[in-house]
């Protein structure tokens, strides 16, 4: 889904953003802002640039364990789809299938973060900065899922 173009690769300040080496080395994840240079609507969300779950060891695995005490799994951290990401918002994702309109759109990082409570509380801090619920061209519909736009009509 991502062209070679340059336009359509996530910026962060006046630098591309191709590979993970492009970022900070504790990265967890970042806060973006993707703006419809046509129309000026926007939408800011957060993304995960890694991935951690846990593996559960298999029956080879735990059967060489020495202390049948100790944890059978381990945590698997992984790089997620971050560079063909683009937004959990509909409107957003019906842009980037439209060639044309997905050329207007840039997108934009904000701010990397370290984990998964900061890269909340920095979405989040954005969202109240940009007004997002206020703002006609947010398309933001809520925050957290507690404060809604609908609510504060």
């Amino acid at each position: 889904m991502i062209s070679n173009n340059l336009t359509m690769t996530w910026r962060y300040k006046s630098n591309y953003i191709t590979q993970l080496e492009d970022m900070p080395k504790d990265v967890f994840g970042f806060i973006y802002k993707i703006t419809n240079t046509i129309t000026g609507e926007y939408y800011i969300g957060k993304k995960q640039v890694i991935s951690v779950r846990k593996r559960n060891f298999g029956k080879k695995e735990i059967a060489l364990l020495e202390d049948k005490r100790v944890k059978k799994y381990e945590m698997v951290a992984k790089e997620s789809d971050w560079k063909d990401y683009r937004s959990s918002n509909q409107i957003v994702k019906n842009w980037f299938l439209d060639n044309e309109l997905s050329s207007h759109c840039d997108l934009e990082i904000l701010r990397f973060c370290s984990n998964k409570k900061s890269l909340t509380y920095y979405e989040l801090q954005e969202q109240f900065s940009h007004d997002v619920l206020g703002d006609e061209l947010a398309l933001n519909d809520n925050l957290l899922g507690k404060f809604f736009r609908k609510d504060l009509e």
